[in-house]
């Protein structure tokens, strides 16, 4: 929540740098199309999409593989 509360102004590249993920990557690491990354790179949090919102949010706090929705 407070990660949310911090990030969501920053768009998706500037976290996905900050882990020092490509967009490859951070698509392989969520088994999704590294094109919806790209997509969405540009993109503030708080505009991205709930569905997607909710499998990049894990990856972009750096949380276990346990936590990620597949």
């Amino acid at each position: 929540m407070f990660f949310y509360l911090r990030n969501k102004n920053k768009t998706i590249k500037e976290l996905r740098k900050n882990r020092s993920y490509t967009a490859k990557q951070l698509a392989e690491r969520l088994r999704m199309n590294q094109n919806l990354i790209l997509r969405v790179d540009d993109t503030k949090l708080k505009n991205v999409p709930e569905p997607l919102k909710s499998k990049l949010l894990p990856a972009l706090k750096d949380d276990n593989l346990d936590n990620y929705p597949w």
